[in-house]
């Protein structure tokens, strides 16, 4: 399994990510376990999650994948062989969110507690915070650092602007700075990411690990209609999707798969794997078969022509 650096953090990661927000919710306990367990044989062993999942979910407070995730690795017995990132600031409670010294002092120490751990490689702001001072978010995570309890930082959702402005601070004033950035970017969403924050990531060696990798399952082929829709929770996202560029894109995955004996989901992550300056997309899956799947697509290598044919499809 390939592994590259994550940024300048001294953490090495496999090429994919594990997404962990359907743990919990679309993916109960021990069909988690197994797909957890399946990963890890591979050697995929990079799991994102966060403190809010699966809130949404009704009856559900957040912390439940963070939960999951734990209770796997304790009955595993295999916390070190894991890169963990989890993710604070959204809201989790009244007045329970933001990234202030207090607040981060306070999710940091529940999260270890759901996560059965006494450090978290990779701890990320999951949205700005406009109302605290960039200093104090920093100054905090600076404290979990020397303490021990956190290995490195990373944004997420953060707009060029707001992280430059973070790695300003973290320069001038020696304090920690975020070694990746968790963005938006699939082979469909791609404008936000390419204008704004691939070329700021890539001039400053800040990792790039992407969520929705195959566009809430867009790019799996599964949704070609309507009528497709009802195939699973995720399906009445799929109306933005199902136009005519999104059908040209399916057709492109489509015309790859085939040269390659692969499925569109593979060649999606493929894709992702092969642009420069992305660390590991993040993917999930809620069965061990759709595992079997994502890992495939760590061994696929699209040529320049069909890097092509996928660009400009997706153009």
């Amino acid at each position: 399994m390939e592994h590259r650096q994550l940024g300048r953090s001294g953490l090495t990661v496999p090429t994919l990510c594990i997404g962990s927000n359907v743990f919990g919710w679309t993916a109960d306990e021990t069909t988690s376990f197994k797909v957890l367990d399946a990963f890890a044989e591979a050697g995929l062993t990079f799991i994102d999650t966060a403190d809010v999942y699966s809130s949404w979910v009704p009856g559900h407070k957040g912390g439940e994948s963070e939960t999951i995730i734990g209770k796997w690795m304790k009955e595993r017995g295999n916390r070190d062989k894991v890169i963990l990132a989890t993710k604070v600031a959204s809201e989790m409670g009244p007045g329970r969110k933001g990234l202030s010294k207090a607040y981060i002092r306070s999710a940091v120490e529940e999260s270890l507690k759901r996560l059965q751990t006494d450090r978290i490689d990779l701890y990320q702001s999951h949205w700005d915070d406009p109302d605290t001072p960039q200093e104090e978010t920093l100054s905090a995570y600076a404290d979990l650092i020397r303490d021990g309890k956190v290995r490195a930082i990373g944004a997420s959702n953060f707009t060029r602007e707001r992280l430059a402005s973070a790695q300003q601070i973290s320069a001038k004033e020696g304090l920690p700075r975020y070694e990746s950035l968790q963005p938006l970017y699939n082979l469909y969403d791609r404008s936000e990411y390419e204008a704004d924050l691939e070329g700021y990531c890539r001039e400053n060696e800040i990792g790039v690990i992407p969520y929705y990798g195959l566009a809430s399952g867009f790019l799996t082929g599964k949704y070609r209609s309507e009528a497709d829709f009802g195939k699973s929770q995720r399906g009445g996202r799929m109306e933005k999707y199902l136009n005519d560029r999104g059908r040209r894109i399916l057709a492109a995955l489509d015309a790859v798969s085939r040269k390659h004996g692969a499925n569109p989901a593979q060649v999606a992550l493929a894709w992702l794997m092969a642009r420069p300056g992305l660390t590991a997309p993040i993917a999930s899956a809620t069965s061990v078969e759709q595992t079997r799947d994502l890992i495939a697509s760590t061994q696929l290598k699209l040529d320049g022509e069909d890097v092509e044919a996928l660009n400009r499809a997706s153009s």
